[in-house]
């Protein structure tokens, strides 16, 4: 199943405390989210992926923005 995800363009705290950019996705069917490093089309692409690896849900679905 395809399930659309939204991508919210964050700040998030790196290994040393500092703040650098990243994406925050979020599933809209049950709202999980994942995040990345990053703003560029790698850093979604790596989101969606996670997303279909760690769905709490159990569901292998195609997350798409």
């Amino acid at each position: 199943m395809r399930v659309h995800c939204e991508v919210d363009y964050v700040e998030l705290e790196n290994e040393e405390g500092r703040e650098v950019p990243g994406v925050c996705v979020s599933c809209t069917q049950c709202g999980h989210e994942t995040e990345s490093f990053g703003q560029g089309d790698a850093s979604v692409k790596r989101c969606l992926a996670l997303m279909r690896e760690e769905c709490p849900e159990g569901d292998d679905n195609f997350y798409s923005t």
